[in-house]
């Protein structure tokens, strides 16, 4: 969950009035998306095409896959979200979770310790797959929070070793503190740059270590020159596409809710940055996920 660039008010009463845009031609060689909220979707912005009566999570799951978004991994962001994830994945094929404090969420917990340990107890599930969204953000969060803040993204760490999980990271105007927690710390064997928001320098940075770097709706942005280049630079077997949904639409639908059918959009726009053929980027984006997550069946 990651609002960069900050949303305008007319954006956020857009997003949140359900005014979702038209289905993308759909991609020949599936992908997945890697990177998205369900529950806050259809909390925040509705269900496109759902019917009277129909299954709002089902409705998503569906309409993503008619655009050739066959996969999904739902994130957690705090206790209740990453349970709820848990058991989503427990019953759907399609989707896996992830389990996490969000950043921005663990300086406020009343007792840290505790919401860590449902955490870790949660990433003992096979088809909870990674830890995340946890890391540092300063700019939602400010001096008073980022000892706790820190230390909840060193439990995260920790947790993901011990259980071999990868570790998602949410990492805003913070770049070179991730890495010094990382280092300091020890980094896990898979980690992904959720929403990757940083220029050429630390993408460049970002692959040396063997990351994977996800991009979102973000790289369309017309202010987004340098994370442009930053997507240029990356290998494609280190390259991950994600909705966050329903945050971060992409151009030109930037304002109006997200969700994992869009994905084709963020694609095809990075099939323009990076120069490859549609088909390929999808096939080694797809082969990516399996590397990072496991196998979904």
């Amino acid at each position: 969950m990651n609002t960069q660039p900050s949303e305008s008010r007319k954006q956020r009463s857009a997003r949140r009035a359900g005014e979702f845009p038209p289905a993308p031609e759909p991609l020949v060689v599936p992908v997945f998306d890697s990177h998205t909220h369900l529950d806050i979707t259809i909390q925040e912005a509705g269900v496109p095409g759902l019917e009277a009566g129909g299954d709002p999570v089902e409705t998503l799951i569906t309409v993503a896959a008619k655009a050739g978004v066959d996969r999904l991994v739902q994130v957690g962001v705090d206790v209740a979200s990453s349970r709820w994830g848990a058991e989503l994945a427990a019953r759907h094929p399609s989707v896996l979770a992830t389990v996490a404090l969000h950043p921005n969420e663990a300086p406020g917990l009343a007792d840290l310790d505790e919401a860590l340990r449902e955490i870790e107890a949660l990433a003992g599930e096979p088809r909870v797959r990674g830890l995340g969204e946890t890391g540092l953000d300063t700019f939602r969060t400010g001096e008073e929070g980022r000892a706790a803040q820190e230390a909840s993204f060193r439990a995260h760490i920790a947790i993901a070793k011990r259980h071999g999980k990868a570790l998602v990271i949410h990492d805003r105007d913070a770049h070179r503190d991730v890495l010094r927690v990382l280092d300091e710390e020890g980094a896990p064997e898979t980690v992904v740059l959720h929403c990757f928001s940083g220029d050429a320098d630390f993408a460049a940075e970002c692959v040396r270590r063997g990351y994977y770097l996800s991009f979102a709706g973000t790289v369309t942005f017309a202010s987004a020159g340098s994370l442009r280049e930053a997507a240029a630079l990356t290998p494609p077997e280190q390259m991950l596409v994600e909705t966050d949904a329903p945050f971060l639409t992409p151009v030109p639908y930037r304002g109006r809710p997200n969700a994992s059918y869009l994905v084709p959009v963020t694609v095809r726009a990075l099939v323009g940055i990076t120069g490859r053929d549609l088909d390929e980027l999808c096939a080694a984006i797809s082969a990516n996920g399996e590397r990072v997550f496991g196998s979904w069946r």
